[in-house]
């Protein structure tokens, strides 16, 4: 057992690329595509962000300036808008992803991606990175539909445990906010806080060790 792990387990899709930018300007363009005057700010949209979930973050946006929309197409719609930057921007993996990725293969680690995002958002992540790594790399992808509560809370790392068959102490997650930091923790699994270009202001109190570049050290030092 290298690392005093079994499994490392990736959280979100910030974990592995920063998406931060391209996701705002999708709910910008969805919004004005759908007629809407919505303009999410740098500092706006990272104040957001405390809610996890677009489909929750237009929905609860809308709530409050008393407007009545349909969030679920209007989530859609900028989910398709996201897919498309995923597929003609030239995205690079987050500081220390591929070496880390390599060093759990090399040494027979589990690897998993413990999202609770949709499926069309994790097929345009694996295609923008698709010559860095590899969908088959990881033993379990999670996704929106497996669980009925999204982070923060614990459920999708509770499938992704029962998935791997793996005790919580064998596991280490990556989370890139907060508010997903706290489902690992509420999983009891040991969690990395990897913040975000639009988190780095989070309290990421609880986590086994706050970094911006995921060096192997970090963990053999767990």
């Amino acid at each position: 057992m290298i690392m005093n792990f079994k499994a490392i387990l990736f959280g979100s899709i910030g974990t592995l690329i920063e998406t931060s930018e391209f996701q705002r300007r999708a709910f910008n363009q969805a919004f004005s595509e759908g007629g809407l005057d919505w303009n999410w700010k740098p500092e706006e949209y990272r104040d957001l962000l405390s809610n996890s979930g677009g489909y929750a973050r237009i929905k609860n946006f809308a709530i409050a300036c008393g407007v009545d929309i349909d969030s679920k197409h209007l989530y859609e719609q900028k989910t398709k808008i996201f897919d498309s930057f995923m597929a003609t921007e030239n995205i690079e993996l987050r500081p220390g992803v591929a070496n880390l990725i390599r060093h759990a293969k090399d040494n027979n680690l589990e690897i998993a991606f413990v999202t609770s995002t949709t499926e069309a958002n994790i097929n345009a992540v694996f295609l923008a990175i698709k010559d860095q790594i590899k969908r088959s790399d990881f033993s379990f992808i999670g996704n929106d539909k497996m669980v009925s509560k999204l982070k923060p809370n614990p459920d999708i790392y509770l499938k992704a445990l029962s998935e791997l068959n793996l005790d919580a102490k064998d596991c280490i997650a990556i989370e890139d906010t907060e508010i997903s930091m706290k489902s690992a923790l509420a999983a009891s699994i040991q969690c990395i806080a990897f913040p975000g270009e639009f988190a780095q202001d989070n309290n990421f109190t609880g986590a086994a060790h706050l970094t911006e570049n995921l060096n192997i050290d970090i963990f053999t030092d767990l």
